[in-house]
């Protein structure tokens, strides 16, 4: 049924007004209308509030940017800067504008691939989803694919702004979603596409900043492999009933947590020149001595470890459906203590505080916004 329809047909006693309608085939409820208008002061067929005839409830507005935002899944945005911080802090380069172009492409990109999403799903949502946007018709399937258009060429002129290295890995990332969203997502190979969606984000910064990208490659393989584990859980957030993905990831989670800790890398040559004070460098306010580096590697570590082990267990012990979204949902969060723990262990300490920060900004704003669980899927 239209969202335009009356709440209810008119009664046979009511008469429809001559006046203009706001689009209802009922008794109109324009207020400056006569006869049998919905005008509060008037004692015909009541438009009343209250009325018990001809109901003039017109029912809340469409609020199309609330709309916008699910679709987009603005909240899930504060795990994306740290892809490209955490790649600029592995390569040794320090943050500068190319690697705010890289954030930005990374965030056209990230958002390209959520609308997408909702657009070559839009079938299976109707079914399995149909609170999410598209089903819902608060946003066009059309509107939806010409913004994944417009946010990936975004995506890429905000790369080639940064360089042609920068744009040499924007390419294959933005061709990665859209094979991600429309053909790999539900074969075998869709988890994998995921995760090098994500390497690529980080090896995206590396090179943005400068910096190159072999340097960064450890950092981006661990990225990888935690979204490759998230992934794999998503694909059952709505069915439930296997304890296999879960049971892996929490395993990937603890061995992820481990390399990160216990496989530190020296800082890249490349921040031993010209340090900047609270940016990554080799100074005092850039790089800490290696027993104040290695706590905050440790620290980082345990909220990722912990952020992502405890929902990844529940759901392991019971798959259900509610606690496979609420994994999906942990292991997303976590990504952003992971991208700060890769930060400090190239000795990138401002860096990393800076993307630890993301979380709790990012918790802010969706509480704020009132938005539904986030999901990759």
């Amino acid at each position: 049924m239209s969202r335009t329809t009356a709440a209810a047909k008119p009664e046979p006693a009511v008469t429809p007004a001559a006046g203009p309608a706001r689009g209802d085939g009922a008794a109109s409820c324009d207020r400056r209308d006569g006869g049998a208008s919905g005008d509060r002061g008037d004692g015909g067929a009541s438009g009343d509030r209250g009325d018990g005839a001809a109901s003039c409830d017109r029912g809340p507005r469409p609020d199309r940017a609330g709309a916008w935002a699910e679709l987009l899944r603005l909240p899930a945005l504060f795990t994306v800067p740290g892809d490209a911080l955490a790649g600029a802090a592995a390569a040794g380069a320090r943050p500068g504008p190319r690697t705010l172009l890289a954030i930005g492409s990374s965030l056209c990109l990230y958002e390209a691939g959520m609308a997408l999403n909702d657009w070559a799903d839009r079938a299976e949502d109707a079914v399995e989803r149909p609170h999410r946007p598209l089903p819902s018709g608060r946003v066009r399937p059309a509107a939806a694919l010409t913004a994944a258009a417009a946010l990936t060429g975004a995506g890429l002129a905000l790369a080639a702004g940064a360089g042609r290295r920068a744009l040499a890995v924007a390419a294959p990332l933005a061709a990665t979603v859209w094979a991600y969203d429309l053909a790999l997502k539900h074969t075998p190979a869709g988890p994998a596409a995921m995760a090098t969606a994500r390497g690529l984000d980080l090896l995206l910064g590396a090179t943005a900043t400068g910096g190159g990208t072999r340097a960064a490659l450890p950092s981006a393989a661990l990225l990888a492999g935690h979204t490759l584990a998230v992934t794999a859980v998503s694909r059952r957030e709505t069915t439930g009933g296997s304890a296999l993905a879960p049971l892996a990831a929490l395993a990937t989670t603890g061995a992820l947590t481990r390399l990160v800790t216990h496989r530190r890398t020296r800082p890249p040559a490349g921040r031993r020149a010209a340090a900047a004070p609270g940016l990554p460098g080799s100074g005092p306010a850039g790089r800490p001595p290696g027993t104040t580096r290695r706590a905050l590697v440790t620290v980082l570590a345990a909220a990722y470890a912990a952020t992502a082990a405890r929902p990844y267990a529940h759901a392991a012990l019971n798959p259900s459906p509610p606690l496979t979204q609420r994994a999906v949902g942990g292991g997303i969060r976590a990504t952003v203590p992971l991208q700060a723990a890769l930060a400090a262990r190239s000795g990138a300490t401002a860096t990393s505080l800076l993307v630890a920060a993301l979380a709790p900004a990012g918790r802010m704003f969706a509480r704020r916004a009132a938005m539904r669980k986030v999901s990759i899927t």
